[in-house]
């Protein structure tokens, strides 16, 4: 980090050849002396440009100053020179250590910000706007500050760096000043700018009654887009969440519309598809670590597989003896839960797993102050759309997805018809299980893989299809999206367990108005 900064400091003095030389006072002036009369002198050189000053300040940060006399020097591995001219010298066995407080630490590292504010690097600008934002600014930096809003072309740095400036005059002496701060600071959207001025019309920090009026106006004025960044941040979590649950429900929904199948077993499905992402994360970060980035490409398709096969598997094996008999076939798969819950433990522990995102799926875009949108999160709503486009045209469009309509709506008359009914069950059980891995690998990527991954999602995937209407994608959709964002509403205003609860009651009451869910199935069938 220092090398970088040192290198940061060295680009500074190359583009500073119109500016003025750091004298030997000043560098004294900075080191030595009252706290009060150090940071004036270190804001002075600032504004004037001094071309060592940057070189210097990070001395002083990093504690290589030195003082003998009315020198000032600089010890860096082991080599002594001059803070002012940057010549040789010999240290002194007088000299002594220049120590700093943190109020002078504090207007040091502003400085420095302040300095690389200039830079010609978009890059180090934004992280200096950054590093300025944190730090205690007051008017003595206000020429620098000014002096960099001047220079600045980016859009959003120059916005940020008013905000700084409006920031600085809020506590200007100039009661005209502090009224133009107040106004320009009631654009603004961040959460830190709302700190300002809370604490600022705390006891006793304005006596005027003008100032304080727009101050409190302008306070408001930031609460209320915070407000909208929170409840923004709401819609986007619940629509993450019923993306999640749409994951879950849609494989649900062609097993269920179907063959009327209460499979307990579909979190488990999902649990696989978890545990297979995590078995090809290992595999290449043990094989092809170099590009570890991309192992999320292999997993997608290899939790479809594997959960589609255990879905086939148990559909021949236990499932087809039980078609027709509901309680017998929800005992059965909430039996079959518990195996694969077991077996799970057995070969991975009983203890979550870890499973790591890809590096461009680690951290989020920041929509407002207040708001960032991760892109895990956007990738699962992403692939969840895509999930549910690939179902709907394989329903639509192919020869499976003519067999799966027909025998959902009149099972006997598409047997007669010579569709091989048993053959569907099996394929369009599968396929339901491999959405379900599907679900499993996009929950691997925000949350824990454990052997209980399942048990979260299972009711409210019911709940889902249920709502939505058996066997209707549309309702799948609506009922997911839907239930996601009121759930996340509502824990907002009522906590995480009374919103269930209301949420519960919500779709019993819905149920009882509408049996058939939001959307009911048409046309013609052998038990109507």
């Amino acid at each position: 980090m220092r090398t970088l900064l040192r290198a940061c400091c060295a680009a500074l003095l190359l583009l500073a050849g119109t500016a003025h030389a750091l004298t030997s006072q000043q560098t004294l002036a900075i080191a030595a002396g009252d706290n009060d009369a150090r940071i004036a002198a270190l804001n002075a050189a600032a504004a004037g440009g001094d071309a060592r000053l940057a070189a210097f300040v990070q001395a002083l940060l990093d504690d290589e100053v030195k003082v003998a006399g009315d020198k000032v020097l600089i010890v860096h591995d082991g080599k002594t020179t001059d803070a002012a001219s940057g010549a040789e010298a010999t240290l002194p066995e007088s000299a002594e250590d220049v120590s700093n407080n943190n109020r002078v630490r504090g207007a040091l590292e502003a400085v420095l910000a302040s300095l690389r504010v200039l830079s010609p690097d978009l890059a180090v600008r934004s992280v200096a706007v950054a590093d300025l934002t944190k730090a205690s600014l007051d008017e003595g930096q206000l020429p620098l500050v000014e002096k960099a809003l001047a220079a600045e072309t980016d859009p959003a740095l120059k916005d940020r760096l008013m905000r700084m400036r409006a920031t600085i005059l809020i506590s200007s002496s100039s009661r005209d000043k502090r009224l133009a701060a107040a106004k320009e600071l009631a654009s603004s959207s961040q959460s830190i700018v709302a700190s300002l001025l809370q604490e600022r019309l705390a006891a006793g920090g304005e006596s005027d009654a003008d100032v304080r009026a727009a101050l409190q106006q302008a306070l408001d004025n930031v609460r209320g887009r915070l407000a909208w960044g929170e409840r923004l941040g709401v819609v986007f979590t619940g629509l993450s969440l019923g993306s999640v649950l749409l994951l879950v429900a849609l494989g649900l929904a062609i097993t269920y519309g179907l063959m009327g199948v209460i499979n307990m077993a579909h979190g488990e499905l999902m649990m696989i598809g978890a545990y297979t992402t995590y078995v090809v994360q290992n595999l290449f970060r043990s094989y092809a670590p170099g590009v570890f980035d991309v192992y999320i490409v292999a997993a997608i398709p290899a939790a479809f597989l594997v959960s589609a096969g255990v879905g086939a598997v148990l559909e021949r094996g236990i499932i087809r003896f039980l078609y027709g008999r509901p309680l017998e076939t929800l005992l059965a798969t909430w039996g079959i839960s518990l195996v694969l819950q077991q077996a799970v433990r057995s070969l991975f522990g009983a203890q979550n797993v870890l499973v790591e995102n890809p590096g461009w799926l680690s951290g989020g875009v920041e929509a407002m102050s207040n708001l960032v949108l991760p892109y895990n999160r956007i990738a699962i709503i992403a692939f969840s759309m895509l999930v549910l486009g690939g179902v709907a045209l394989l329903i639509a469009k192919t020869r499976l997805g003519l067999f799966v309509r027909g025998v959902t709506q009149n099972r006997r008359m598409a047997s007669c018809v010579g569709v091989d009914t048993a053959r569907v069950d099996t394929v369009a059980f599968a396929f339901g299980a491999g959405i379900a891995g599907l679900a499993g690998c996009a929950l691997s990527q925000i949350g824990n893989v454990g052997p209980d991954l399942g048990q979260s999602y299972i009711v409210d995937s019911f709940l889902v299809v249920v709502v939505g209407g058996v066997g209707q994608l549309a309702g799948t959709v609506v009922a997911a999206l839907g239930l996601g964002v009121l759930n996340k509403f509502l824990e907002g205003m009522a906590g995480a367990v009374l919103a269930k609860i209301m949420v519960l009651v919500f779709i019993v009451i819905f149920i009882q108005r509408k049996p058939s869910g939001l959307f009911a199935m048409k046309g013609r069938s052998a038990e109507a």
